[in-house]
């Protein structure tokens, strides 16, 4: 098992340009898959162009994992990403949706999205 990756907020917007643009790939054939679903009138187990479409979605979250972070968004809607971190001493997700400029907010490990809240001030400064 690998070492979990902390990142300060500031190496994790580092990472914000190539996030970004995988995160858009994932919704990007994630949506594809869909329509290609209606058309198909969903069976699709067999159709060659899906299997790789979900192949490469499948690459794009591995991609991501090896950057250190974690896909959320398992509806494939806002393209939700994690970044472990330290937070007043806590482990806590620095949180990102792909619809944000930036990352700006964290949430404790159980709680999810659901539990986000501004990153403090301080952590922009060190």
């Amino acid at each position: 098992m690998t070492e979990t990756k902390y990142f300060t907020p500031a190496e994790a917007k580092l990472t914000l340009p190539l996030v970004r643009k995988i995160v858009k790939d994932i919704l990007d054939t994630t949506r594809e898959i869909r329509l290609l679903a209606e058309d198909f009138d969903g069976v699709i187990e067999d159709n060659p162009q899906m299997k790789k479409m979900a192949t490469d979605v499948n690459g794009f979250i591995k991609e991501l994992g090896e950057i250190g972070c974690f896909y959320k968004d398992w509806n494939f809607s806002t393209g939700l990403v994690d970044f472990p971190s330290i937070i007043d001493d806590e482990e806590v997700y620095l949180c990102w949706r792909s619809d944000e400029e930036d990352i700006r907010f964290y949430h404790e490990i159980d709680e999810g999205y659901a539990g986000r809240k501004p990153i403090p001030g301080k952590y922009f400064t060190e």
